[in-house]
């Protein structure tokens, strides 16, 4: 499903457009899938029902992150992209020693349907289930048919150091690769688009293994933009907060 040939022909750009992009490494890849399979999947998008857990920070967010299951269109893309030659080809891009996440925790399809947004945030740091595995990438996989600027959505990126920022369009067919590290925030905007159709994205995460822990393990730290007062209050206190639940219940997120 993915274009192998033309990726690993053009890996040397990729690389160098990786590394030296603003605010911080990521890159853009256009018709990342051949185009009538992309076409094809779009078809067999699911509506998602498991809302996000992220209730305060989001808004009509849905996940599911067992896309295999879906179909054999989708198990297709599943083994595309924890494939070894997709692997290799993120680790030259990159310069990094990565692999991606075959359980997808966190990850899946993500749906933002009528009115959806998801504020500012710096993603968790150290697998939850995998206390070694560094989270090193965000690979984001768009499939907005007909997607228009007007409707919002954008993927917004700032580097919380310098406050640079940038907005990068999501249109079909169109992945993302984006570093994250503890001053990578990202996000997106309230979306308007036409009744019916979803913010739609497939996210895989990759990391790499740390011999020690090289920050303190947290979890998803979020940066609201809006100023409201019980937000700041929530944001300053849900890492602990979290990581309470989960030492109680276990994580939520891995159970979807």
């Amino acid at each position: 499903m993915i274009d192998f040939i033309r990726l690993e022909n053009e890996k040397e750009q990729l690389r160098i457009q990786y590394l030296i992009a603003k605010p911080f490494p990521h890159l853009i890849i256009d018709a990342f899938c051949f185009s009538d399979k992309a076409l094809l999947l779009h078809n067999q998008i699911p509506e998602i029902t498991t809302k996000s857990r992220d209730y305060v920070f989001a808004a009509n967010k849905f996940e599911k992150s067992k896309i295999k299951d879906i179909s054999p269109l989708f198990e297709e893309l599943y083994n595309d992209l924890i494939s070894e030659r997709f692997q290799q080809l993120l680790r030259f891009i990159t310069n990094e020693d990565v692999f991606v996440d075959q359980a997808f925790h966190g990850g899946g399809i993500h749906q933002g349907k009528k009115n959806s947004f998801l504020d500012m945030h710096i993603d968790f740091n150290y697998h939850p289930l995998h206390k070694n595995w560094f989270r090193n990438l965000n690979l984001l996989y768009y499939l907005n048919k007909d997607w228009k600027p007007e409707y919002g959505g954008h993927l917004k990126i700032e580097d919380l150091r310098s406050g640079e920022k940038k907005s990068l369009e999501v249109p079909f067919n169109r992945l993302i690769i984006q570093q994250t590290r503890n001053y990578t925030l990202h996000g997106y905007d309230l979306t308007s688009f036409p009744e019916g159709n979803y913010r739609t994205s497939i996210a895989a995460y990759a990391y790499t293994i740390h011999q020690v822990h090289i920050e303190r393990p947290r979890t998803t730290d979020w940066h609201p933009a809006d100023g409201q007062p019980i937000k700041q209050f929530l944001a300053r206190i849900y890492d602990p907060a979290v990581k309470i639940k989960n030492k109680l219940f276990g994580s939520s997120t891995a159970k979807h």
